[in-house]
This record gives C-alpha cells, sequence and structure tokens, in this order.
C-alpha cells in the first residue's frame, strides 16, 4: 500500500457502509437487498455470502455500532481534554461512518425495532457512565448529555450557532464540571 492510501475495506464493510449510507438516505424501504448490493458494488450472491436476509444486516450494523461505541468510550475516558469537552466537542455530525451508522441506527429504532433503541441507549448508557463517573454528579452528567444532544440537533438541522460550543464550556466552567 502506497503512503497517503486508506485501506481497502473489506466486502462485509463495504456491505454494511452501503446498508447504513441507505439507510441515512432514504430509510428501510430503500434499504433492500438489491440496493445494498449495487451500492457495495456486489453481487447479490456475495451479499448473500456475507448476510443471508436483511434482519441479518441489521444485526451486524448494530454489531458493528457497538463495537464503534465502546471505542468511542475508551477514547472519551482516556481524552487529554477529559470526558466532558471530548463529549461535548463530538457532539456534532463530522461526516464519520460512528456518525452514519448512529444515524442508521436512528432510523431502525424510528421504525420500531426495538434491536435499534436498545443499541442507542446502551451507548448512551456507557457515555453517561463516563460523564457521571468524571463529573461526580448524576444530574450534572445528564444535563451535559442533553446539552450534547442539543448541539448535535442544531449541528444536524443547520441551525449550529458557532458560538454554541464555547457559550456551554463557559457556563460548564462556571459550574465547575470542566
Amino acid at each position: 500500500m502506497s503512503a497517503g492510501r486508506a485501506p481497502e475495506r473489506s466486502t462485509r464493510d463495504r456491505l454494511l457502509d452501503a446498508f447504513e449510507g441507505l439507510l441515512v438516505s432514504g430509510g428501510s424501504r430503500a434499504a433492500t437487498l438489491d440496493a445494498v448490493a449495487a451500492a457495495a458494488e456486489v453481487s447479490k450472491g456475495g451479499l448473500l455470502y456475507h448476510f443471508h436476509s436483511k434482519d441479518e444486516l441489521v444485526e451486524g450494523m448494530l454489531t458493528r455500532l457497538q463495537e464503534q461505541g465502546d471505542a468511542d468510550v475508551e477514547k472519551m475516558r482516556s481524552a487529554p481534554q477529559g470526558p466532558v469537552d471530548f463529549y461535548l466537542e463530538t457532539s456534532v455530525d463530522s461526516g464519520s461512518d460512528f456518525d452514519r451508522a448512529l444515524i442508521a441506527a436512528a432510523r431502525v429504532a424510528q421504525e420500531n425495532d426495538p434491536r435499534g433503541s436498545a443499541a442507542l441507549a446502551a451507548l448512551r448508557d456507557a457515555w453517561f457512565g463516563v460523564l457521571s463517573e468524571h463529573v461526580g454528579d448524576e444530574a450534572l452528567a445528564r444535563t451535559i448529555q442533553l446539552i450534547g444532544d442539543g448541539l448535535y440537533f442544531d449541528d444536524t438541522t443547520g441551525l449550529a450557532d458557532p458560538n454554541a460550543l464555547s457559550h456551554v464550556r463557559d457556563v460548564l466552567r462556571r459550574l465547575g464540571a470542566l
């Protein structure tokens, strides 16, 4: 591999990437097996080799989300700027694979699939655990988490206030949370 080139994605990851992308852009109805195979540039047989059904695609996507979430929680826990600032800084849609996976899981949850809701709840609980442990106050930790939710909503709806994060940091410094 030459310097600067991204490593080749496995077929399985390309299929999950395509599935997530279709969920994000068009919801579950758009994320058919044929559409996933086409978006991943894989034959339908290649798709079925890795995932025998749309249900298995959901399971694979949520398993990968859990792995990404576990890695994010560890980064949060060991962030040089501290868990609170890390959480707030990353409460924006950066266009990362992790962001796409979160939005795709939310689409699954919105369509009344309890697996999507459970995966998102587990991740939120893990983030909350780190925040709560760090600030030593459950109410303050929950407030910080809700602020992060608001920052994310602002960012993804195009309403973002460019000074929002600095305002939040100022208030949290006054409260001793940063």
